[in-house]
């Protein structure tokens, strides 16, 4: 397994390296819903292809200095877990690597950030839009695998690669859960026991107001009082949003014509999770 720190590396050990080429970008801290991604990428990129995984937390896209300062970063653990997976190249940046001091340009996206995640973390899709552009640019991938979980950032990478006619097959995986079913996320390890006892209420809270679906309801007030309900009977949780969006535009529906999308993000302390389910008509 090839291993990268700085772009002009990066791009002479891609120079060596067989197409078809996936890419899979990364935080770190990896887990088996990472993993997941990886085996998709090498899916997509074929037994004699290239999987690559970037690793790389990205300061652009943190809203809160205390959230970037207590991200995980096992390197020497993820870079295990790469090589035990199969990854053929592995870039690893520090922040100086990406970003010039003086850098003057970003990617905003304004239609599909305005609301759920985009409304509560001023900045955030900016900080992504721009680092995974960078990426793909310095990658030249012919995909790019990202896990379901993140739903509004796979729709506004699938606009950005659209508007801006960026050469790279985006691919959407199924979130990967614990057997309690809270998504797997590099925060859960933050959790304290109490609330990650508690926090597979998240995932039971959607999954309850989407069980109105069969009594033949349709509009969204309901649906988000009853996943509010459940969500609020917990004494260590904060809901920082719930929202009922159309799937494809990401702006809140009144009644649920198109599939739709119910989705939350809660605090427990500081640790701030996500999840969502679809709603079909």
């Amino acid at each position: 397994m090839r291993i990268s720190r700085t772009p002009d590396d990066l791009r002479l050990q891609l120079a060596v390296l067989p197409r078809r080429r996936a890419l899979v970008p990364t935080m770190g801290a990896l887990h088996e819903g990472h993993l997941a991604l990886i085996r998709r990428a090498r899916e997509a990129a074929g037994p004699d292809g290239t999987v690559a995984v970037s690793i790389f937390v990205n300061p652009m896209q943190f809203d809160r200095p205390g959230d970037l300062a207590a991200y995980p970063k096992p390197l020497a653990d993820d870079l295990a877990k790469c090589k035990a997976a199969g990854v053929d190249l592995v870039f690893a940046p520090e922040a100086g690597a990406m970003y010039f001091p003086d850098r003057s340009i970003t990617v905003t996206e304004s239609l599909l950030s305005t609301h759920l995640c985009g409304a509560t973390r001023p900045g955030h899709f900016d900080g992504v839009c721009t680092v995974v552009l960078k990426l793909f640019n310095l990658f030249q991938a012919d995909a790019a695998v990202f896990g379901e979980k993140d739903v509004q950032q796979l729709a506004i990478l699938r606009r950005m690669v659209r508007d801006l006619d960026v050469p790279v097959e985006i691919i959407g995986h199924p979130t990967v859960r614990e057997p309690d079913g809270l998504a797997m996320s590099s925060r859960n390890i933050r959790l304290t026991p109490e609330h990650r006892a508690d926090a597979p209420r998240i995932r039971r809270a959607l999954e309850g107001a989407r069980s109105l679906l069969p009594f033949g309801e349709r509009a969204a007030a309901p649906f988000i009082a009853a996943a509010r309900k459940y969500l609020e009977d917990s004494p260590f949780l904060r809901i920082d949003y719930l929202e009922l969006v159309d799937a494809e535009t990401l702006q809140p529906v009144g009644h649920i014509k198109r599939p739709a999308v119910l989705a939350t993000a809660v605090f427990y302390g500081d640790v701030r999770l996500i999840d969502h389910v679809t709603l079909l008509p």
